[in-house]
């Protein structure tokens, strides 16, 4: 750009000298064949008085206006160059000056995206934790656990007190204390009944290995007693199984529950470690050390810590240590800061992938609820179940119902209340990641 205005500046003497020169040349170069010569002038006086003056007089004119023309045609092209080059000057002057307010521009972007990204990875790895947590609900366990209890009543019944009649009905024919044989059968299936393997089957529905455990005793024992015989154990077992299937689908329900948050929890590690070596080049970026983890320490545990340097405060300071570094005569030199400082650049430009991360995190918060909602349905079924083949009370099936709902409910808006998604939302908006720094 200066060297068009140092190029119309040389233009514009250019004519300023011809303007001198050539307008005296162009004067004396004009035609002179029509003025006439001094041997073609009538010498009668009284033709010189009347003709040959207004001649001389006509064509003096008629080279005043042309040199008046070139003049005005030459002073306004001068006048053109002029203003052509303050327009340039003016161009110049405001790409420069666009040039500084881009700069101050990228670095104030730059500097407001990095402190809302300090923030966001506190929440983040916070939300991350209170996730994880939530892999299990106190008020559903207790109720759930309830529900699988042998000897629990919840429903009207305790599997483990049908599964002793039924022997004393189907597999004995009502004679339990005919004998002593009959007798240690009772004992035995009651021993099997509370055996400790049984009762720390929480997960598992211990229902269904008391099941299997009585079935294989009572094979077993058809072999040596020609009192059991086959028709007599499908009886059994068919009576049995109206128990049995219920437990099943509630344990499968439990299963599936249990095996969607086992997963949703191994997706959180693997975001929460993902988090890690994002956040590792953002605080080397500042110029801080990377976070230190203990022997054994979980990496959640790591990150609380290390945010209690790393955060919104420590960011803050770090720019007006760096500005002040770069600023010269009371202004702050914008364009050698970013030149000087390109980690800062690349820190800026790669949280494109911070926010990609709470939007990982998102779903996965979306999918906890989705697995809550599957879960629900699955457990009413297996209650509509018991119902079904008779082994539980219509009303008293309906209250369960009941109450699993609103404990279903609590533990949905606990959570929602714990871990306030909105939050996290908003402050990951206040990252102009779309904005690339060049």
């Amino acid at each position: 750009m200066t060297k068009i205005i140092h190029s119309g500046m040389f233009k514009l003497k250019v004519l300023l000298l011809a303007t001198l020169v050539v307008c005296p040349i162009l004067l004396e170069a004009q035609d002179t064949s029509r003025i006439p010569k001094q041997d073609s002038i009538s010498i009668n006086k009284s033709d010189s008085t009347s003709d040959t003056i207004p001649r001389f007089d006509l064509e003096n004119q008629k080279e005043m206006v042309y040199r008046d023309s070139l003049l005005d045609s030459l002073t306004e092209q001068i006048h053109s160059l002029k203003q052509n080059s303050r327009q340039n000057a003016t161009a110049i002057h405001g790409l420069l000056q666009g040039k500084q307010i881009d700069n101050k521009t990228k670095y104030k972007l730059m500097k407001s995206n990095l402190i809302s990204a300090t923030k966001t990875y506190y929440l983040l790895n916070r939300k991350i934790i209170d996730l994880k947590s939530r892999t299990t609900s106190n008020n559903l366990d207790v109720f759930i656990t309830s529900l699988n209890n042998p000897e629990s009543k919840a429903l009207g019944f305790s599997f483990s007190e049908k599964v002793v009649d039924l022997v004393k009905t189907v597999v004995l024919h009502g004679k339990a204390h005919k004998n002593k044989r009959n007798e240690k059968i009772i004992n035995t299936t009651e021993s099997i009944i509370k055996s400790p393997i049984f009762k720390s089957l929480v997960t598992l529905t211990p229902p269904l290995a008391i099941a299997n455990s009585i079935m294989t005793f009572f094979h077993t024992l058809s072999i040596n007693n020609k009192h059991i015989d086959i028709k007599t154990l499908n009886e059994f077992e068919k009576e049995m199984n109206k128990y049995v299937s219920y437990y099943t689908a509630l344990n499968e329900a439990n299963q599936k529950f249990q095996n969607g948050l086992n997963f949703n929890k191994d997706q959180l590690n693997m975001l929460q470690q993902n988090m890690y070596d994002h956040l590792l080049f953002t605080a080397s970026a500042l110029k801080l050390d990377p976070p230190k983890a203990k022997g054994g320490e979980q990496l959640g545990v790591t990150l609380n810590h290390y945010f209690l340097s790393f955060n919104q405060e420590t960011t803050e300071k770090f720019f007006d240590k760096l500005e002040k570094k770069y600023t010269k005569n009371g202004e702050i030199d914008y364009e050698q800061l970013l030149r000087e400082n390109m980690s800062l650049k690349e820190a800026n430009n790669q949280l494109e992938d911070l926010e990609a991360q709470t939007q990982r995190f998102e779903n996965l918060y979306n999918e906890y609820f989705s697995l809550v909602d599957t879960y629900y349905n699955q457990v009413n079924k297996a209650l509509t179940l018991a119902l079904t083949n008779g082994v539980a009370d219509k009303n008293r099936v309906k209250q369960k119902q009941q109450e699993f709902s609103q404990l279903k409910q609590q533990a949905i808006s606990d959570m929602k209340a714990s871990i306030d998604i909105k939050e996290l939302e908003n402050n990951t908006d206040n990252i102009k990641y779309r904005y690339k720094i060049f």
